[in-house]
């Protein structure tokens, strides 16, 4: 990654879900360093011990890799591609 407009791995993200039969079932926007981002679609889904991954298009048309971690219901960024 280069640039400083470019978002980086940080706990400093909030994600906001939705709560179908069960909570969390999926992401449909996320604040990461002050900035919103609208999930345009999510493109995978997938679990290991504790936590769930999604990896989702947002409205800027790039990819993020979001991570729950259910013990400790926290949220992370663990990958981005910037589609272009």
């Amino acid at each position: 990654m280069t640039g400083e407009d470019e978002p980086r791995a940080a706990s400093g993200i909030t994600v906001e879900c939705y709560a179908g039969h069960r909570a969390d079932e999926r992401p449909q926007r996320f604040t990461l360093h002050g900035r919103r981002y609208e999930v345009t679609e999510v493109d995978d889904r997938w679990y290991s011990p504790g936590a769930c991954y999604f990896r989702v298009r947002a409205d800027d048309g790039n990819v993020y890799v979001l991570r729950h971690d259910e013990r400790q219901d926290a949220w992370t960024l663990d990958a981005f591609r910037r589609e272009g």
